[in-house]
């Protein structure tokens, strides 16, 4: 073909000797070089309904097509889907691209795709979108927001999107807020004892620092925004890493030492945040294990749970799991649950997988068969088969 024919000319060519399936595939190939990847989109459906046997305007459900054709249109379109969606996101369009690529239900390629995109001014409310408030990639875009908006924006949409999403999506956002708050806060008490003293400290943790150095939280002191300290302190209790639950259980170790106008109430069993928080932090670090025991044990005794809910024994429950003692959890539990306000669709979910983690389904059982719980004594029957 001459180089100086128009598109139109090579498409009118194309259809002359190839006919309907030749002009599509040199429409579509016009269209990828020039980058217009919406119109690229058209032209790819156009070709998944020529290649079944569709007129190419074809617009319906396809509720009444055949099995066979349904499935060539459905699988086709996804096709043109991720390939538009890739071609938006490797152009760095996240928001676009994620729109084609939405359906595809990959995020795997969408993450990786992202990853090339670098976080600008121009792109990274995109990026914070797609990546956080979408789910592709949960940790980065928390990341975004903490450092192109700071600790404030972060733990507001901690609270308003992070807490909602998956558990490990949580526990990776918590322990990037832990970290950076956990270096600023070093930070700044460093430069304040070099102040003070003349010279640099040599302790290493917040625990040392603040120790015997009453003189810095003299007239409600504090070397960082208080209430930011609270809530990751909070967040920081979804944590498993062992080195990010010794930076949030220095954390209270910094709290503890604070002026009583900041030492912020919270929801119960976690009431006093820091000694509570340093208590439950500590023990998942098997610090004083017994005493933490003991204090969410009495807390979920003395805690009315019209008042506070089931949130105190669930607390304890999870501690208890989580150091190990899953049998001491489910005799918890069950003797929970005998409180006629506590429903077993709450508690039964939770002893079956306590009792999957002892490997006996007896006490789960007895307890269905007492309820009439036709559905949890099954479960558990079949659960212990294994």
């Amino acid at each position: 073909m001459s180089t100086t024919q128009t598109e139109f000319d090579q498409l009118e060519q194309q259809f002359a000797e190839t006919g309907v399936a030749g002009v599509l595939d040199q429409l579509v190939t016009q269209l990828r070089e020039k980058r217009q990847y919406h119109e690229l989109f058209e032209a790819l459906k156009m070709k998944v309904r020529h290649h079944i046997g569709l007129p190419i305007t074809y617009s319906e459900s396809g509720d009444e097509l055949d099995e066979a054709q349904r499935n060539a249109l459905e699988e086709g379109l996804l096709e043109a889907c991720r390939e538009v969606g890739l071609l938006l996101l490797q152009d760095g369009a996240a928001r676009e691209g994620w729109m084609y690529m939405r359906p595809v239900g990959d995020r795997a390629a969408v993450a990786k795709a992202l990853e090339k995109i670098t976080a600008t001014d121009e792109t990274v409310e995109e990026l914070i979108e797609v990546c956080l408030h979408e789910g592709v990639d949960p940790a980065r875009g928390f990341a975004m927001v903490l450092e192109h908006y700071g600790t404030c924006n972060a733990i507001t949409t901690y609270e308003s999107s992070v807490a909602r999403q998956a558990i490990p999506d949580q526990r990776a956002a918590a322990g990037l807020l832990v970290k950076h708050l956990h270096g600023e806060l070093l930070a700044s008490v460093r430069a304040d004892i070099e102040r003070q003293e003349g010279q640099a400290a040599p302790e290493t943790t917040l625990a040392e620092l603040v120790a015997d150095r009453d003189w810095m939280f003299s007239e409600h002191s504090y070397h960082i925004d208080t209430t930011h300290l609270a809530s990751t302190v909070r967040f920081a209790r979804i944590l498993e890493d062992p080195e990010l639950l010794r930076l949030a259980r220095d954390l209270t170790a910094y709290g503890l030492r604070l002026s009583s106008q900041f030492q912020y109430q919270g929801d119960e069993p976690f009431r006093d945040i820091y000694p509570s928080n340093a208590l439950y932090l500590g023990a998942l670090l098997g610090e004083n294990v017994d005493e933490a025991v003991a204090y969410f044990r009495q807390k979920a005794k003395e805690l009315d749970t019209n008042e506070h809910g089931s949130q105190p024994m669930e607390t304890y429950v999870q501690l208890l799991d989580r150091i190990n003692r899953p049998q001491e959890a489910i005799d918890a539990l069950i003797a929970f649950s005998d409180d006629p306000q506590n429903q077993d669709a709450q508690v039964v979910p939770i002893l079956l997988e306590l009792s999957d983690k002892v490997g006996d389904f007896d006490k789960v059982k007895h307890l269905c068969r007492q309820r009439g719980n036709v559905l949890g004594f099954a479960s558990g029957l079949i659960q212990s088969a294994k």
